[in-house]
């Protein structure tokens, strides 16, 4: 069940490259981007990407969006994001399938309403909601139809319809799920083949799995408390990856990065068009 034993602070971000056959996962705090057995350092806070060739990534820091080359460990920036506000980092994000790539901000020390989720798509940077405090699980549904996000302290992950001709939301985003109060929080997400979304739920162990309906249809559980992540991948994408947190804990599988077999197909990360 252990993919990787390196303790990440707050690992996050998890991504299956579909042609490398890799998984590159973020230690945000501690400013790095793993894959197993190697890392590479940054000097600002990364958090999540996209891939666009066998030797690139688009990656989301604290200033903004650039594309990273693997190889030489260089970035290009392409796209501003809060470069003026000190006060805040990127968190989650995934692209989208006609290419564009969703980022949620969010404060550092997770001022209230400090962040925002915006969209990168044929160069330019929209901001699509505002007043976020934790964003996270940013998810699509395979045919395109919707996408998912949360603003963990709520509580709630929403939905919002997508245009089918750009992937632009549609009209208002509606409550998907809402979990009232507990002692733990939604936090990343992924959707899978069939439409199901599986939710990393930070403080209970355990990714979960929705049906369309909101029918929750079966828990994966893990040896870390502050599950972050889910991600599919392997040859067959029905491999579960999940990312952990280290800070405030110390169990001894806290922070490691997690695979698990499951009985479900995922969707193939979609590639970021610049």
């Amino acid at each position: 069940m252990i993919y990787d034993t390196t303790k990440c602070t707050l690992g996050e971000g998890p991504l299956w490259h579909p042609e490398r056959g890799e998984l590159f996962w973020f230690d945000i705090l501690s400013k790095r981007l793993h894959i197993k057995g190697r890392h590479w350092q940054f000097d600002r806070h990364v958090s999540a990407a996209g891939w666009l060739d066998d030797d690139s990534l688009l990656v989301a820091d604290s200033i903004g969006l650039h594309v990273f080359d693997m190889a030489s460990g260089k970035t290009d920036q392409v796209a501003a994001m809060e470069a003026d506000n000190p006060i805040t980092r990127s968190n989650d994000g995934r692209a989208d399938p006609w290419g564009g790539f969703w980022i949620g901000t969010m404060g550092l020390n997770a001022e209230e309403n400090a962040g925002a989720i915006y969209r990168f798509y044929n160069g330019e940077l929209r901001q699509l909601f505002g007043n976020i405090t934790i964003s996270n699980a940013i998810s699509f549904a395979p045919d395109g139809s919707c996408a998912y996000f949360t603003d963990g302290p709520t509580r709630r992950i929403m939905r919002v319809k997508l245009a089918e001709a750009d992937g632009w939301p549609a009209g208002d985003p509606e409550v998907f799920l809402d979990f009232g109060p507990t002692d733990w929080g939604p936090d990343g997400a992924v959707v899978d083949a069939s439409g199901n979304l599986w939710n990393a739920q930070w403080g209970a162990n355990r990714v979960a799995c929705y049906a369309p309906d909101g029918t929750l249809s079966q828990t994966v559980t893990f040896p870390a408390k502050q599950t972050s992540c889910p991600a599919f991948g392997g040859t067959d994408l029905k491999t579960l990856f999940c990312t952990s947190a280290a800070v405030g804990q110390d169990g001894n599988d806290d922070g490691k990065t997690f695979a698990t077999p499951v009985d479900t197909i995922g969707q193939a990360e979609h590639r970021v068009i610049l």
